[in-house]
């Protein structure tokens, strides 16, 4: 089992920056990828950023040059620095991996969700 920890979020004003963190803890050596989704009120959630084992990553086209997806593997971590803040840009976001044990290879973790609330 992979259990995710989020932290950061907040309100920030257009322009300004923001970092988030999830720790993952548990069977981390089995991760295949990790990303970041988020769901603003009323919309479908959406995929932002994710980053594969490989060190591949990819960009949703709304946030390329401005939000950067990044990991540190010995602490088991994923990090999305957010710079150019829009207010379009609100919504909870998600920390998401999927991951496999020896019998299933395709199962995947949440976190709990953070608020992002870009206002002036």
């Amino acid at each position: 089992q992979v259990q995710l920890a989020e932290s950061g979020g907040g309100l920030v004003q257009p322009g300004g920056s923001l970092r988030l963190s999830c720790a993952a803890s548990g069977s981390i050596f089995n991760i295949k990828a990790m990303g970041w989704y988020r769901q603003a009120p009323g919309k479908e959630r959406e995929l932002v950023t994710s980053i594969t084992n490989g060190g591949n990553t990819n960009y949703a086209d709304s946030v390329k040059g401005r939000f950067t997806i990044s990991r540190d593997n010995a602490k088991g971590m994923v990090f999305l620095q957010m710079n150019s803040l829009k207010p379009e840009d609100t919504a909870v976001y998600y920390c998401h991996v999927r991951w496999g044990d020896f019998l299933r290879d395709d199962l995947s973790s949440w976190g709990q969700g953070t608020q992002v609330t870009v206002s002036s």
